[in-house]
């Protein structure tokens, strides 16, 4: 079940407790929750979580499987996600509690920064192994917070990262225990909360506009 809570300017969106796979229902209830939070005008930061092993598994290939005549809805509803936390107008961090794959990993990326278990998990981009190419606009992101060759290890050889080693190249800023992950990833961004939201918002949109024409082609580039 994905949840929001706040504890001051600390808002924690639990993605849930099992793959946390972007089903149509969890894409609804994770844009509620962002909802609560664009909703607020105080001081503000969000941390993402899982509550399990898992961070998130990605898309769910079971559901689209099931329903290929809504592919093209569907991927545009992730991409969608995946361009709102882009361009949130408050400071974002990933605590990436367990295994974070193909689009669990992306939705990371998305974020302002990640945090990642030290001795658990793996961050991984499969697409490689499971013969789906990148859409042009999961490229776009992915490459946007990477250097070329971190991407191109990623991307093209479908490794799987321990937190020691996403850290060591880039794919996140830090690795911690699992007792200190939360508080770790809050660490970053706390400081940040009053950050003016009209600002902010606007210089996120201005840096990935780019990302976000190729990740919501059909639309204007602006924010969700």
């Amino acid at each position: 079940m994905v949840t929001i809570s706040s504890d001051g300017p600390v808002w924690t969106l639990d993605l849930g407790n099992d793959e946390n796979r972007f089903s149509p229902d969890w894409l609804q209830a994770v844009g509620e929750a962002l909802d609560q939070i664009e909703a607020t005008t105080e001081p503000a930061v969000l941390v993402t979580i899982g509550g399990g092993k898992f961070y998130s598994n990605g898309l769910d290939l079971e559901w689209l499987g099931q329903n290929l005549d809504q592919h093209d809805t569907y991927v545009q509803r992730v991409e969608d996600l995946f361009a709102r936390i882009l361009t949130l107008p408050v400071p974002t961090v990933a605590a990436i509690n367990g295994h974070a794959f193909g689009a669990g990993a992306m939705l990371a990326m998305a974020h302002d920064y990640r945090v990642m278990r030290e001795d658990r998990g793996y961050f991984c981009f499969p697409e490689v192994d499971i013969h789906i190419p990148f859409t042009p606009g999961m490229n776009a992101l992915v490459t946007s917070k990477l250097t070329p060759r971190t991407a191109l290890d990623a991307m093209a050889t479908g490794r799987r990262y321990g937190g020691g080693d996403a850290a060591a190249v880039g794919l996140v800023d830090a690795a911690a225990s699992s007792e200190k992950l939360a508080e770790t990833a809050a660490g970053l961004v706390r400081d940040l909360a009053g950050k003016d939201r009209a600002t902010l918002g606007t210089i996120k949109a201005r840096m990935f506009a780019a990302v976000v024409g190729a990740l919501r082609p059909a639309a204007d580039g602006t924010s969700a």
